[in-house]
């Protein structure tokens, strides 16, 4: 449907008033269609002007996509001088793209993801995952830089001057000349299962390496991942004929045997392999459960020393509970410690997505991060004698990212949450501290959520903020002082407004202890009515890494939460007590007991919402959730009958010792078995609470999940089946954690199921959403 055609259904939806959510209506196709104007792929193109990624070049300049109504809008800004132009011509690219590719490309949507200029007026840009070198000048053209060379088609990791991409074949580590194509292979032992730079946690693997290669390209840091005892995962996959059988290895909690890592620094002109002198490493990180919270070449707890003589990196227990930072000669492989930190219930080195600690060589400190004052905060740590030289930062409130360090100025810069008194304890700030002492100076004091860049010069950065409500504002601060240089944009939300669109509404509740705040968003129709009796739909994802809410910054659609709420309910998201950005005791209040799933703090703040919102109607409740809201919905029909109606549980790890290793022992701990063959697992297995279903419960799983694998929900239907208990289940063919395709089909039978079992409503037929234009 057009916009305009949309448009000229908000009046007539309006003027149906309240009467039309009377229980027992027929909803019709233009009910749904009404609320898929709600969805992400619909609003977001409607927000003109909402610039919150900029891409830093040289000299102080950066590159943008604005978007408006005519299309996206590549600039480039000068910091300097607040000069903005062209990136480069949009149609003229767009037509060599087109030539280049085979397939048409837009000038004004046209999908570049990275750009980089090259000498002689040439540059690299990338779309939908392929390099082009692209020159605009006389006849012009792009071509892609392998052409013609005869080179496998391996993912690879490039080094620091772009000429040679490290990559695994074979289960070895092979180096890539990319101007000649010539390969060269590294190592030679590496054998299945027991290969280099593998990438393979268990709920997530690929064929891309994970190593880093050393600041001047001659060195790489890696390891030789034992999974050889590992046990096994298998998926089958639907299709007429034979299947497909999937495996691969994927530990789980418990298991005598889990992956380890053999690190390595390869010296690549020399193809010599150093081994470090020690122990192998437990396949941990300080921050994710992989090596790497951003897959794909990065390796999150391994840096290098400036010169690349020396390297820094932290070695994680099979629990989380103890880390030990050490240095490695890289020439010699001899390992130092250099000190370590144990702590109850586990260790985590911040929030964001990369780990908040840094290597000093040149002074012989690190900075680490610790949680040890129930606060995360950041310590100055000498090298030479393990000792903890003084608090760089005090008080309330988490660093969640480190995202410069000057060394010579003996300055840090970083974002934190909860460190101002009387903000929204989730609108991160930027902060500007003292290696040496002194108090943080506060860059961005808008009481909103601030998403940094800094320009490669670091004397400025680029801050985007907003608020649920308040629609983003982008401009450029002196990194010293915070003082506004320039306004980069100011987001314009007049298309989206003219649809009937309207922002959530944030609240605060209590949590179960009646004392700690709790923060929300909650979403009614466009057409609401006071006077009317509306069911409560609770979407829940219950931590520990995220909550229910994805962030408190300007959305324009939070998932379907929206469109949902247009159907005629009142959706509501709350982050629970167990979910990150608080307190260290506010996040690791359920440890060990992951079935409690934030459901105490869930139905204590529905039923101090209605207290005085007389609208939401708390005999009617329903909840839904995907991967870990999967688990926690079942949970709530499982644990609150009484409370919780309807439930609609996607993809859930419904019983963790039969998901991957490293989640459980992080939060729930080592598994640890008991007298009559229980464990201290078994508080978090839904298929030991199945007996107790008294609602209508859907369980929704893909057949070939590859990371919550299926057997998590067979073995709730198994529960379920031996109780008696009738229930709905959906298994998608082929689908993996995501749904790909079928998520318009699943999203639309989550709304029937909604609409049907909870509002008492009749869904309409032949309604079908949109594909996503993302699948």
């Amino acid at each position: 449907m057009s916009f305009a055609a949309r448009s000229a259904l908000v009046p007539l939806l309006l003027a149906l008033g309240s009467g039309a959510w009377a229980q027992g209506r027929h909803l019709t196709v233009q009910d749904y269609t009404r609320a898929a104007q709600f969805m992400p792929y619909a609003t977001l193109p409607l927000v003109d002007h909402d610039v919150r990624v900029v891409h830093p070049l040289d000299r102080g300049r950066f590159w943008y996509v604005d978007h408006d109504a005519q299309g996206d809008h590549y600039l480039l800004m000068d910091a300097a001088t607040d000069r903005r132009q062209p990136l480069f011509d949009q149609d003229r690219l767009a037509a060599l793209l087109t030539k280049a590719a085979g397939k048409p490309v837009a000038a004004a949507k046209l999908g570049i993801t990275s750009y980089r200029p090259e000498a002689g007026g040439r540059f690299e840009v990338v779309l939908k995952g392929k390099r082009y070198l692209c020159d605009l000048q006389g006849a012009g053209s792009c071509v892609d830089p392998r052409a013609g060379l005869k080179t496998g088609k391996e993912p690879g990791v490039l080094s620091p001057d772009r000429r040679e991409e490290a990559f695994i074949r074979n289960w070895n580590l092979w180096v890539r000349d990319l101007a000649t194509g010539k390969e060269t292979q590294l190592t030679t032992d590496g054998v299945k299962d027991f290969g280099y730079a593998t990438d393979n946690g268990g709920w997530e693997h690929s064929d891309h390496a994970i190593l880093v290669w050393s600041p001047d390209g001659t060195k790489i840091a890696t390891f030789q991942q034992d999974q050889r005892q590992d046990g096994d995962m298998y998926l089958v996959s639907t299709k007429v004929g034979h299947p497909v059988l999937e495996a691969w290895k994927y530990p789980m909690p418990g298991d005598a045997h889990v992956t380890m890592i053999h690190r390595v620094i390869i010296d690549v002109p020399e193809r010599r392999v150093v081994r470090l002198q020690m122990p192998p490493d437990f396949h941990r990180s300080t921050l994710s459960d992989d090596l790497s919270a951003t897959p794909h070449g990065t390796w999150d707890d391994v840096k290098w020393g400036p010169d690349g003589r020396t390297l820094a990196f932290v070695s994680t227990s099979r629990g989380h509970k103890h880390e030990v930072f050490r240095i490695a000669d890289a020439a010699t492989g001899a390992v130092r410690t250099v000190f370590h930190e144990d702590t109850a219930p586990y260790y985590e080195s911040g929030n964001g997505t990369t780990p908040n600690w840094r290597y000093l060589p040149a002074t012989r400190e690190a900075i680490w991060y610790s949680e040890r004052t129930n606060w995360g905060n950041l310590y100055l740590m000498d090298l030479a004698t393990g000792r903890e030289k003084r608090a760089i930062t005090t008080g309330e409130g988490d660093v969640t990212d480190i995202l410069r360090v000057d060394p010579k100025a003996r300055m840090l810069w970083f974002r934190g949450v909860g460190r101002t008194p009387g903000l929204q304890p989730y609108f991160h700030q930027l902060w500007r501290v003292g290696l040496d002492g002194g108090k943080p100076v506060l860059l961005t004091p808008e009481p909103a959520d601030h998403a940094i860049t800094f320009l490669k010069d670091g004397r400025a950065f680029v801050d985007c903020y907003s608020t649920p409500t308040t629609a983003p504002v982008t401009v450029l601060r002196d990194a010293r002082s915070g003082r506004v240089l320039a306004t980069v944009a100011r987001a314009d939300l007049s298309r989206l407004v003219a649809t009937g669109w309207k922002p959530p509404i944030p609240f605060t509740v209590k949590a179960r202890d009646g004392k700690t705040d709790l923060y929300g968003l909650m979403f009614t129709p466009t057409h609401f009515d006071p006077a009317r009796k509306y069911p409560v739909v609770d979407y829940i994802y219950p931590g520990p890494q995220e909550g229910s809410v994805p962030s408190f910054s300007f959305l324009p659609s939070h998932y379907d939460d929206q469109s949902l709420a247009e159907l005629g309910f009142v959706v509501v998201a709350l982050d629970g007590m167990g979910t990150p950005l608080r307190s260290r005791a506010f996040h690791d209040v359920w440890y060990g007991d992951m079935g409690d799933n934030t459901l105490p703090d869930q139905v204590a703040g529905l039923r101090e919402l209605a207290l005085t919102r007389p609208w939401m109607d708390l005999s009617r409740v329903g909840i839904w959730g995907h991967s870990g809201g999967g688990n926690a919905t079942a949970d709530a029909l499982f644990r609150y009958p009484d409370f919780f109606k309807v439930g609609w549980a996607e993809s859930g790890n419904h019983d963790n010792r039969v998901y991957e290793d490293d989640w459980g022992e992080r939060y729930q701990g080592l598994l640890v078995a008991g007298k009559n063959g229980t464990t201290n697992y078994d508080n978090q297995a839904n298929e030991l609470l199945a007996s107790r279903l008294q609602g209508r419960l859907m369980l929704v799983h893909g057949t070939m999940d590859d990371n919550v694998p299926p057997n998590n929900t067979l073995l709730v239907v198994d529960a379920l089946i031996k109780a008696g208990k009738d229930f709905d289940m959906l298994m998608i063919p082929n689908a993996a954690h995501a749904y790909g395709p079928a998520t318009p089909y699943v999203t639309r039978r989550r709304w029937d199921y909604f609409v049907r079992h909870l509002a008492g409503n009749v869904p309409p037929k032949g309604f079908a959403l949109k594909p996503w234009p993302w699948f």
